[in-house]
């Protein structure tokens, strides 16, 4: 059960780059919980999945101190619906369904920051326990979400001018 919920439905099992396919079944996955039933229980499946996945990746990490195994990937998962709820919220707001560009720019400048590890994404990589792994993949789902906010904005001033 623990392996299940750690590799998301086994999903850090598949090869190459388990994150990458962590990432791109949970923005997915997002949308369509976005999509179909709206911002609040995005929302909710994203506190749901940071919680399970602090503690189930401690649990995970008791028999491996210092790693942080690719198989596991539901910190990928927070991480991901994290910078996914900013363009969603931005929708939201605007009693708006969200279109495709908020999830496919949710989910690259993730990627982006997940890889890319600057300042705090970088700092919360170099800790060797379940917080370490988790907050890495938190802090570059937050700068994604900026930065999607951002380019909405930009797009939006630019594209009314």
């Amino acid at each position: 059960m623990l392996r299940a919920i750690n590799t998301f439905g086994f999903v850090g099992l598949l090869r190459p780059a388990p994150g990458t396919w962590g990432s791109l079944v949970a923005v997915l996955l997002g949308w369509a919980i976005e999509h179909w039933l709206g911002f609040i229980p995005l929302l909710v499946a994203f506190v749901a999945v940071t919680v399970l996945g602090f503690a189930t990746v401690g649990a995970a990490l008791k028999d491996r101190p210092g790693e942080d195994p690719s198989e596991i990937v539901i910190d990928e998962v927070a991480g991901q619906w994290l910078a996914l709820l900013f363009p969603a919220m931005g929708f939201w707001m605007r009693d708006f369904p969200m279109v495709w560009p908020g999830p496919v720019a949710a989910f690259l400048l993730f990627r982006l920051f997940d890889i890319w590890k600057p300042w705090l994404v970088g700092r919360a990589d170099r800790r060797h326990d379940a917080a370490g792994v988790m907050l890495d993949d938190l802090w570059a789902g937050i700068f994604a979400g900026i930065v999607s906010i951002f380019l909405a904005g930009l797009y939006h001033g630019v594209m009314m001018r």
